[in-house]
């Protein structure tokens, strides 16, 4: 696998795109290079605590857990190399945004147990930045909030409805504000912006470069991380034995086993429709001028979000590019996803044409790099962290899209939850959380179709000047049961 190999597809309706390239996991890894494989697993092995996945929540779970207790024996397994999925490939949003609605969270807990969620968040943006530092981590991280953008009357209208909730959850002005347009103009010119809020809970990071470097600083504590070693299979403990997984290489035990593959959850047996693999893409612009940031803005490096139902995500990079992402193809039938992270030619065009109507003075620039990667979607789109005592079987993932911030707090979560410390992060709602399975094919693929047809056009229609938000995207909301 090579990142830096070149495609010679062209897409018509985006100019000087004869070079760039498409797939070969992310951009993000141009600048680092892939990381030297570390070996697989050499046979069957006992542990302590036994984390499935080398991404962000089994690592930082590991981090956790042995600084706490460092005797502890822990693993990692991973079938490609720690951070090979969404862990490195997503839009590089540390954000403090609740992965789950309040709504069902306070239903079963309370408000307040929902509201410390919503803090405890916010907490562990300042919590990732400590460790990065404490750890020598450059992760080009730049904490300089997010600029939410209404370009249309009816996102307009959703903003300041969703302002009015979040007041009402005691998200205050220092929380989210409202803007005027003459900071809106100093902070970020986006054409077509009608309305913005902005939140100082929100980084910028390079995700590659974060998962990279924990992935070191875990190992450099003692853990193992084996990779090119694939789980099949997760067993409970039976009798006397602990808790197991089943991998190409061997099994491995330990007194727990925790699932940490967010997205490709679908792959081990018996979990095929615990959790949607929803696939998110990106794109990145060659490096631009001087002269055009100076007409866009963008000094503060804050990250930036609009309010169409099929949102886009967007951020200026270390070296000066935009990088975009949006949900192009949701999702493939029979909760497959494509490892090597190529895009779809509609999606490339689709993000393209967002760039250039939103910052119109980068039309002539070059698109460098696109790329996809899957999350994973609980059926109620709310998060979880779970671990049973008596199975020896734990999990944390769901994150919807808000997992660089959320795996974490989950990662913490986790560490208490397997020393058996009754804290404040295992009383939050979300541990132990239980929801219904997706349903079977051809159902779950048939809803996600027809959920994004439904949000297209209500961005289509809503384009056109709608007031309100679209009928199309009320019935996309219901059939969800977001």
């Amino acid at each position: 696998m090579n990142p830096h190999a070149r495609t010679s597809t062209v897409l018509d309706d985006v100019p000087r795109t004869s070079d760039f390239v498409n797939g070969d996991v992310s951009f993000w890894y141009r600048g680092i290079g892939l990381p030297t494989p570390r070996p697989a697993l050499p046979g069957p092995r006992a542990y302590d605590v036994c984390l499935v996945g080398g991404g962000y929540t089994g690592l930082w779970t590991a981090y956790y857990l042995k600084r706490a207790r460092p005797e502890l024996r822990i693993a990692v397994l991973e079938r490609e190399f720690a951070g090979f999925g969404a862990s490195g490939r997503n839009g590089g949003w540390l954000s403090g945004a609740l992965s789950g609605s309040r709504e069902r969270y306070a239903a079963a807990h309370g408000r307040p147990a929902t509201i410390a969620l919503q803090r405890a968040m916010w907490e562990s943006i300042d919590e990732v930045i400590r460790v990065t530092e404490a750890e020598g981590i450059d992760a080009d991280i730049v904490k300089g909030g997010l600029l939410h953008v209404a370009t249309n009357p009816a996102q307009r209208r959703r903003l300041h409805a969703e302002l009015a909730e979040d007041r009402e959850w005691q998200v205050d002005e220092a929380d989210l504000r409202l803007l005027d347009a003459a900071e809106r103009s100093s902070r970020l010119r986006v054409a077509g912006t009608l309305d913005a809020t902005f939140t100082p809970h929100c980084a910028r990071i390079q995700p590659a470069k974060l998962v990279q470097g924990l992935a070191r600083a875990v190992e450099a504590l003692g853990v193992d991380i084996f990779e090119g070693t694939t789980v099949t299979e997760i067993r409970p403990r039976t009798g006397t034995g602990g808790a197991t997984a089943v991998t190409d290489r061997g099994e491995v035990t330990a007194d727990y086993v925790i699932r940490a593959v967010e997205g490709f959850t679908a792959g081990i047996a018996g979990q095929h429709r615990q959790w949607l693999p929803m696939n998110s893409s990106m794109i990145a612009t060659e490096p631009l001028p001087a002269d055009l940031w100076q007409r866009i803005g963008w000094a503060g490096r804050e990250l930036l979000g609009d309010g169409a139902h099929a949102y886009i995500y967007a951020q200026r990079t270390a070296d000066d590019r935009i990088a975009i992402g949006g949900r192009g193809v949701p999702y493939r039938f029979g909760s497959r996803w494509d490892n090597r992270g190529t895009t779809h030619a509609s999606t490339v065009v689709a993000l393209w044409r967002m760039i250039t109507r939103l910052f119109p003075e980068a039309a002539d620039a070059r698109l460098d790099h696109a790329w996809c990667g899957v999350l994973g979607v609980p059926r109620d789109w709310c998060s979880t962290v779970h671990l049973d005592h008596h199975s020896g079987l734990g999990w944390a993932g769901g994150y919807v899209g808000h997992g660089v911030t959320t795996t974490n707090l989950a990662g913490r979560t986790l560490a208490d939850l397997v020393l058996r410390q009754d804290t404040e992060l295992t009383r939050l709602p979300w541990v132990g959380r239980q929801v219904r399975r997706w349903e079977p094919e051809p159902l779950r693929w048939l809803g996600v179709q027809l959920i994004y047809t439904l949000f297209r056009a209500a961005d289509r229609a809503e384009n056109d000047r709608s007031l309100d938000t679209s009928r199309y995207a009320r019935l996309a909301e219901l059939i969800s049961g977001r």
